[in-house]
């Protein structure tokens, strides 16, 4: 299966598409996750990647849609993948289209921008290995602690609320109207956001008829 996950940032995107890889046995390809990667390694590309992303803006189209290509033309893509972050604007998914890239569904997990600001306001990362928590939904066993690697769990600048509200704002404008872009070629799966992630999982699997 070749799949989008599109969905508000703090959606719960990352966490049903580590799910659905699990059990698909295809690979989750988070782009924020190839932009940290690049940020931390301090590249020329994750460089100018921190410049915007610390504004809570968008990565322009050309840095985002050449990793994408390279990562999906690796061997463990052959069978599928799970694309999360990315299409973020109709000109992206226009360039993936050009570029040949087909989805078989586009997963939109739908939820209020004010349970999100609630959501984002206790995500927690790891400094050393990039896991993800939440001091309410998925806490470490130790406070601060990650429970993988005994790394320092800190907020992302992203995360901050003011910056949350920013980054809502532009999902509205820009990655939003890629839903009616893919219902158009009858490719989306809309679910409503559920109380717990088993319960949205649930919701997920059904939409996609696993």
């Amino acid at each position: 299966m070749k799949l989008i996950m599109l969905g508000a940032p703090g959606a719960g995107k990352g966490t049903q598409a580590a799910i659905l890889s699990e059990r698909l046995g295809i690979p989750a390809i988070s782009t924020g996750n190839i932009l940290r990667s690049a940020v931390k390694e301090g590249t020329p590309v994750g460089l100018l990647a921190k410049s915007y992303m610390d504004a809570g803006k968008l990565v322009p189209d050309e840095v985002i849609i050449d990793i994408v290509a390279q990562r999906l033309a690796q061997p463990d893509c052959a069978k599928g993948y799970i694309l999360d972050g990315v299409p973020r604007t109709i000109a992206q998914a226009e360039s993936l289209e050009k570029a040949g890239v087909q989805f078989d569904n586009v997963l939109s997990i739908e939820i209020s921008d004010e349970e999100i600001e609630e959501r984002m306001e206790g995500r927690r990362f790891c400094h050393k290995c990039g896991a993800t928590y939440h001091v309410q939904n998925a806490p470490s066993q130790m406070p601060g602690v990650c429970d993988k690697c005994g790394g320092q769990l800190e907020q992302r600048d992203d995360d901050k609320p003011e910056t949350v509200k920013h980054r809502l704002e532009v999902y509205h404008a820009e990655t939003e109207p890629l839903k009616e872009f893919y219902a158009q070629r009858g490719i989306l799966r809309p679910v409503q956001n559920q109380p717990s992630i088993e319960a949205t999982s649930k919701v997920v699997l059904e939409a996609l008829k696993l």
